[in-house]
């Protein structure tokens, strides 16, 4: 029908231009950004599922790193004890040296001077050994396992929820080792005193004994650091592996496809071109009424 009043062509012109605009904008705000969801209008629950992962991507994110910052904090522990293991040894070297008959009491005096120097060491290390510049064994001039971070029980945020934590309690196998260096040298003390452990052939045979016990002591501590350090190291594989695979799920849903979305812009470009041009030939449809009213 004819009417000077209604151009239904026109009419449905530009509801086509209109539409393919929007799609035309759509199109080009995606390739812009990179992104196939840059509203909530795009894709409602793929917004909702994709920041649910990305939470869950950028915890496990944090909880590697302080997988990483657990390993290094164990490792300097354990650096430490290796070196208190070390200095075990050789005071018992020297106790075994003065126990025999053939030392002389100078030769005695040299040893238990050296044993004296050792024992110092020990208490150094268990009284300054820190990690972030927080004491790991042992707070102030104190030496008895206590005070320090390894003094009781750590809890280490593993993933990405609450439930997701790894405990490590060494308190006791550290206060069962800073008793049994005690019991070693008068040197490891809040007040050191010069020591008589292997001036005398007997009592330094009776070290020998004592020093091996101790060397029990760092060998558990040292094995509970060891287990904790090797779990965290496998927390971090699964963490990695998880937060590559989170991360694939959020891209797959909020990446735009570039390869279909261009091809996507260049189909409306085409419909926006065809829709504009029959648009304006619309127009001529209200002439023909003229031409029959000549």
């Amino acid at each position: 029908m004819l009417s000077l009043h209604t151009n239904a062509a026109a009419l449905s012109t530009t509801a086509a231009v209109g539409s393919n605009q929007k799609a035309l904008s759509t199109s080009m705000t995606r390739l812009g950004t990179g992104y196939r969801i840059n509203s909530a209008m795009d894709d409602a629950a793929g917004l909702q599922i994709a920041t649910r992962l990305e939470a869950q991507t950028r915890g496990m994110s944090v909880a590697m790193r302080n997988t990483q910052n657990g390993i290094s904090m164990m490792q300097v522990a354990e650096g430490a004890f290796e070196e208190v293991t070390n200095i075990l040894m050789r005071m018992k070297d020297l106790a075994t040296e003065s126990a025999t008959a053939s030392a002389t009491d100078d030769d005695r005096t040299a040893m238990q001077s050296e044993f004296d120097a050792l024992g110092s060491e020990l208490a150094n290390i268990i009284k300054n050994t820190s990690f972030g510049g927080e004491k790991l064994f042992s707070s102030g001039t104190t030496l008895d396992g206590t005070g320090g971070k390894l003094s009781d029980a750590l809890t280490f945020q593993i993933g990405a929820t609450s439930d997701e934590t790894m405990e490590v309690d060494t308190s006791t196998a550290l206060g069962d080792l800073a008793t049994a260096l005690a019991d070693i040298s008068t040197m490891f003390a809040a007040t050191p005193t010069a020591g008589t452990e292997i001036s005398a052939a007997t009592d330094a045979n009776t070290m020998i004994d004592t020093i091996a016990d101790a060397l029990d002591d760092v060998g558990s501590l040292r094995s509970q650091l060891g287990a904790a350090s090797n779990r965290l190291d496998h927390v971090y594989n699964n963490l990695s592996n998880m937060s590559t695979n989170t991360t694939e799920a959020r891209s797959r849903i909020m990446d735009v496809d570039y390869a279909s979305e261009t091809a996507n812009m260049t189909s409306k470009q085409l419909l926006m071109q065809a829709s504009t041009s029959m648009l304006k030939q619309s127009s001529s449809m209200s002439q023909l009424v003229l031409s029959l009213m000549q």
